[in-house]
């Protein structure tokens, strides 16, 4: 069997629907809700343009849990029922279009824009934000609104959800030992430092149904993580089966570790090795195309989380299962192409900001 056709395979997982193939759409920033948090058409035509394109897993953009997470203008909201309306529209077109649904849950954290939160809190105080450190009852809160916001999710009628685990966002905030010097439950170990990452974990799944489809996304590097330190939580999260899927964001899915003890392979070797009985794994980071997505089953993950491609060709996975040499077109390109493949007018801005992604117009 070739290693494309291995991307055509249907993805069975321990809960909720399988994936008609191997391709995850990367929660992607885009900017383009309404300010309240409501889902907004340009939203909705960018997502659902991907699950026509073949996505076997349509994911949103990274939606806040709380009004006081929000991490970027135009985010998505799923703190709030009056977010319900537009998520259970964009629930049911992206099933229409035979793609499983999945709603990403986030808190940024000391990342929150000052402007558009106004008190900024995170694991402990931040000088570089003027973040203040959340007391006791404010971390529960926040993991309460987690889960709160899976049920929102399940009510709306996603298949799943995606917690963001990633990036320096709060829950990476709490696994530092760098950015988290709190003395409670919460601070101190790695198991007090995972606590709340595991409790939001085990609150989703207790509170949902047996076919919701649970996934954390989880990077290695970065924001004052440590590489054995996150390797020990996808461990744990693997081993103990609690989660359908795990997402790793890599930035590129052939670098070596950052940190000198641990180079001589791949940072996607030191996941792909570690036992995950019924898990599904997957790695995102400069999959341009169809051989870099092969590579990436071939190299021991279950799925291929694609990102930039993404915005480049709704249709990638489409195009990757139609050649196995398909590769995504050359940077950069116009803003006409990026309109045709379903980005409005506040994703472009956006982009705009991507050096090398958008061509500049001419005079």
């Amino acid at each position: 069997m070739t290693k494309t056709n291995r991307l055509a395979e249907p993805l069975s997982l321990a809960h909720g629907p399988a994936w008609k193939n191997r391709f995850m759409l990367a929660p992607l920033t885009n900017l383009q809700s309404h300010e309240d948090g409501r889902l907004s058409d340009d939203e909705f035509r960018w997502l659902t343009m991907r699950a026509e394109g073949g996505f076997g897993l349509t994911m949103t953009c990274a939606a806040h849990v709380q009004a006081g997470g929000q991490g970027f203008p135009g985010q998505l909201g799923i703190w709030d029922d009056r977010h319900l309306e537009g998520l259970t529209r964009l629930a049911a077109a992206i099933k229409t279009r035979g793609s499983v649904s999945s709603v990403q849950l986030h808190h940024a954290g000391i990342r929150s824009p000052k402007e558009l939160v106004g008190e900024v809190v995170g694991a402990s105080d931040d000088a570089d934000t003027g973040a203040r450190a959340m007391t006791t009852a404010e971390v529960e809160a926040a993991r309460d609104a987690f889960i709160a916001a899976a049920k929102r999710a399940e009510k709306a009628g996603f298949d799943g959800v995606e917690v963001h685990g990633a990036h320096g966002y709060l829950l990476a905030q709490f696994l530092s030992a760098e950015t988290n010097r709190r003395s409670d439950a919460y601070g101190g170990s790695l198991e007090n430092r995972a606590r709340l990452t595991f409790e939001i974990v085990d609150g989703i799944r207790a509170a949902c149904g047996p076919d919701f489809q649970l996934g954390i996304r989880l990077s290695p590097e970065r924001f004052g993580l440590k590489l054995a330190e996150v390797i020990d939580v996808a461990s744990e999260l693997l081993g103990k089966a609690k989660i359908d899927f795990l997402d790793m964001s890599l930035w590129d899915v052939n670098k070596e570790p950052a940190e000198e003890e641990f180079q001589g392979k791949s940072l996607m070797e030191y996941f792909t090795s570690l036992p995950r009985g019924q898990v599904r794994l997957g790695a995102a980071g400069k999959i341009m195309s169809g051989a870099d997505a092969a590579a990436v089953i071939d190299a021991g993950c279950d799925f291929a989380v694609i990102g930039r491609a993404a915005i480049l060709r709704h249709d990638f996975p489409n195009r990757v299962l139609a050649d196995a040499a398909y590769r995504s077109p050359a940077l950069p390109v116009t803003e006409q192409h990026l309109r045709d493949e379903g980005l409005g007018d506040a994703f472009l801005t956006y982009m705009r900001g991507w050096k090398g992604f958008v061509a500049e117009e001419a005079a």
